[in-house]
């Protein structure tokens, strides 16, 4: 029986060889061969295709799902683009399969990044619709006033928007927690540079039901059954 082609970013994404947004940046840079041909954009592929990626084969056998949490330090960039010169996560997990970040955690913040090599898990993860939670631990340069507060949880003009109400609560005399369902680029920064706070240090510690806990510093782990049991859950109780 035939098997009816599917897009190539999807394929590539489901073989955990790179996220559909890479693959896509891949075949713009020529990065990508389906039967010895420079793929293009939208293109479908079927499972007998013969397809390298950045000159390595990819394998037709299906590969076995991986979900880990990395405790990030700061200065690690959450990439895997080959030109990059820093120090990037896969570079520090070291997996020893193909996996990649999902969504970013910006240089200068550090805590939990989940990594995977499941397409699939990265679409439902990252679409914005989903209002999928994430909890940041901040602390700023000066103390954290009710005013300040109040002003994070009701929404901030920032990058030609305003951010979505948040949960946004004092834990220290210059330390909070902030819990967002979006994910604008440097988001907490800017809300607080709104107000005129500056970030001295910024950790995440939870993206919806995976926590950081004392997870160490430039360590990973696996996600338990469990824990993704639940996750999935929550993704039917937002379709």
């Amino acid at each position: 029986m035939n098997q009816e082609a599917i897009r190539l970013n999807k394929y590539l994404s489901e073989k955990g060889i790179c996220s559909r947004r890479e693959a896509d940046r891949l075949t713009e840079e020529g990065k990508i061969l389906v039967n010895g041909q420079k793929a293009v954009l939208g293109m479908k592929v079927l499972p007998e295709d013969e397809i390298t990626v950045n000159g390595e084969p990819v394998t037709k056998k299906k590969v076995k799902d991986v979900l880990i949490a990395v405790n990030k330090p700061k200065g690690v960039v959450c990439t895997t683009a080959e030109f990059e010169t820093e120090q990037n996560i896969v570079d520090l997990v070291q997996y020893p399969t193909r996996i990649y970040p999902i969504g970013r955690l910006d240089k200068d913040s550090e805590g939990l990044i989940l990594m995977t090599n499941n397409g699939d898990l990265v679409n439902k993860i990252l679409k914005s619709s989903n209002n999928h939670e994430k909890e940041y631990v901040v602390v700023v340069n000066k103390q954290v006033t009710e005013k300040f507060l109040n002003g994070m949880r009701n929404g901030v003009p920032i990058l030609d928007t305003v951010t979505k109400p948040c949960s946004c609560e004092k834990s220290g005399n210059r330390e909070f927690h902030i819990t967002l369902t979006q994910g604008l680029n440097r988001q907490i920064r800017r809300m607080c540079e709104y107000f005129g706070y500056r970030v001295e240090k910024l950790k995440r510690v939870r993206v919806m039901n995976i926590r950081l806990g004392n997870l160490p510093l430039g360590h990973y782990r696996n996600v338990t059954e469990k824990e993704l049991r639940q996750m999935k859950r929550m993704f039917l109780e937002n379709e």
